[in-house]
């Protein structure tokens, strides 16, 4: 595949940095890509090497931007079967179940959702210029649920836009062990890695990790067990976990954040991604999807509300 060649020029009415008139005239490109592009030096003004981001790219002036192929990134395309909730030409929403790991990485190597969904639409290799094609969120490896993925370099900067102003609404069920103070409430409660178990994440003091927010709300009370709706505002690792941990009642079945033994007979912890709610590309209302608890949650929620 060879280098896409696109031509501009500033006939905007006024001279403006060089990064920001090709945002204009490249949408489907972050700022941070095009950045990289001119760096990397794949961007001329009047037909000399821009020098950087920053440069004044006055009235009159053209601009030509070479756009290299997708970088391969070597991960290989599997026959996975995919519950595809929605798909159009921009993107595709998956409902991914327990036991799948999002992507590649140290010892798992192979029978990720990516691969999956490569094995599916080979065509989304390299999208968003990274070694993980299309993603612009992830879910844990025995968290269950909704999960998008973008199809192409527009919908992936739209995606991650719509997740960076915090613009989608992301709903998690989760039974927990116990009860929260409250029967609804907000969690602020910042997070980073954990110091004794790299692994790990931890609740940290604010200013050592990153801001966490999540609301909650309880949708079912049993003698032992809540069944909870998590909204989180943001998007940290194991974040939902966590605040339950913090509130004093732990996800039931997550041996690394709660009880080391289940409280109910489950294999995963009770954690599943039930509903997203986001403003596709091109359109002007947003879309909401739905994923009902699979069977082996149904299971156990039956099975406490019996014994309970």
């Amino acid at each position: 595949m060879s280098d896409r060649i696109e031509k501009f020029q500033n006939n905007g009415g006024k001279a403006e940095r060089l990064d920001k008139f090709l945002v204009t005239c490249l949408p489907e490109f972050s700022r941070a890509r095009l950045q990289g592009l001119i760096a990397d030096g794949c961007v001329s003004v009047n037909g000399t090497p821009a020098k950087k981001s920053g440069q004044v790219v006055e009235l009159g002036v053209e601009v030509e931007v070479r756009v290299p192929p997708p970088t391969p990134s070597g991960l290989t395309g599997e026959d996975i079967p995919l519950n595809i909730i929605f798909e159009n030409d921009d993107l595709i929403v998956v409902n991914k179940p327990a036991g799948m790991v999002v992507h590649p990485a140290a010892g798992h190597a192979s029978g990720t959702l990516v691969n999956a969904v490569l094995g599916y639409d080979p065509d989304m290799e390299g999208i968003g210029g990274e070694e993980r094609p299309g993603l612009v969120h992830r879910l844990d490896k025995e968290t269950s649920g909704l999960i998008v993925l973008a199809k192409n370099e527009r919908a992936h900067n739209w995606l991650q836009d719509q997740f960076r102003l915090r613009k989608v609404e992301k709903t998690y069920l989760a039974l927990v062990d116990g009860k929260p103070p409250t029967p609804s409430g907000r969690v602020e409660a910042s997070i980073g890695r954990d110091t004794s178990q790299r692994k790990k994440m931890a609740i940290v003091s604010a200013g050592k990790g990153r801001e966490a927010v999540s609301e909650y709300k309880t949708l079912e009370t049993f003698k032992e067990h809540t069944l909870l709706e998590f909204h989180p505002h943001t998007g940290r690792t194991h974040q939902i976990r966590l605040h339950c941990q913090f509130l004093g009642c732990p996800i039931v079945g997550d041996m690394v954040y709660g009880k080391r033994t289940p409280t109910a007979d489950i294999k995963r912890h009770f954690l599943h991604a039930y509903r997203l709610k986001i403003l596709l590309p091109n359109e002007k209302q947003p879309r909401t999807f739905e994923a009902e608890l699979p069977d082996e949650l149904k299971k156990v929620l039956e099975e406490v509300k019996r014994y309970e």
